[in-house]
């Protein structure tokens, strides 16, 4: 590809990255906090192609003109060897453009095992009944803090369904460290009054209480916690459907 392709190959990365940044496309690639360096990332690509085609306007075409005529033919038929397979490369960059991928889900989820870290600590909980909580936080103190900030609190989490091979579900959010390429699973399993049919990926807002009920992820040994749900109702997918 010559300079020019390249330039245009340049600009149009760029013009995906800043559509991904300005709307809510970049939060299936990357967390939330990372918007503004996309943002930079793809105003840089689109000065540097800008800046390739201003170079190539301008270089002097003195030099080209004053080579043996032999020289000059031999880099004409150069340039029509450059192999046209090349211009593939534009393909994944339409698909970014026009194609917004799902967020990973049960799928993915199932064969990974939980990546449930202990936290710093346990900050104190806001009042309200009942409690939000996110499933990583729940999971965190059921596990970690063995309950004893959830203990007479009635708590509402959000994330979606999941069956391990012997159809016990979980509750399930994918956690990013950076981007969608490390996302890994925390899941929560339910207990108590839950729905009679559950489908993965199904959206959940479960309503519960805390069990000390633990269980081993298949998977790599991890601890997988239990909540004992009063209520269960589906949802739609949230607006950020990963947890960092």
């Amino acid at each position: 590809m010559n300079r020019q392709a390249q330039a245009a190959v340049l600009f149009l990365l760029g013009v995906a990255v800043l559509r991904a940044g300005f709307t809510d496309l970049y939060l299936r690639y990357v967390k939330a906090g990372l918007r503004p360096l996309l943002l930079v990332a793809g105003i840089v690509l689109i000065v540097a192609a800008i800046a390739t085609v201003w170079y190539e306007l301008r270089r002097p075409r003195a030099t080209e003109e004053n080579q043996p005529a032999r020289e000059h033919q031999d880099r004409r038929s150069h340039a029509h060897r450059e192999p046209r397979i090349s211009w593939l490369l534009v393909l994944p960059l339409f698909a970014l453009i026009l194609v917004a991928p799902p967020a990973l889900g049960s799928y993915s989820a199932m064969r990974a095992g939980t990546a449930l870290q202990k936290p710093w600590g346990f900050p104190t909980l806001p009042t309200g009944d009942p409690l939000q909580l996110s499933v990583v936080d729940y999971a965190g103190r059921a596990v970690y803090d063995h309950g004893r900030s959830l203990g007479g609190r009635r708590i509402k989490i959000t994330g979606f369904v999941t069956l391990d091979g012997n159809g016990v579900p979980y509750l399930t959010r994918m956690v990013l460290n950076c981007c969608a390429a490390d996302a890994q699973p925390v899941k929560i399993g339910l207990s108590g009054q839950t729905p009679p049919v559950l489908q993965p990926d199904t959206w959940l807002e479960v309503t519960g209480t805390y069990t000390s009920k633990q269980t081993k992820d298949p998977v790599n040994d991890g601890v997988i916690p239990f909540i004992n749900i009063s209520q269960a109702r589906p949802v739609p997918a949230p607006h950020n459907e990963y947890e960092d």
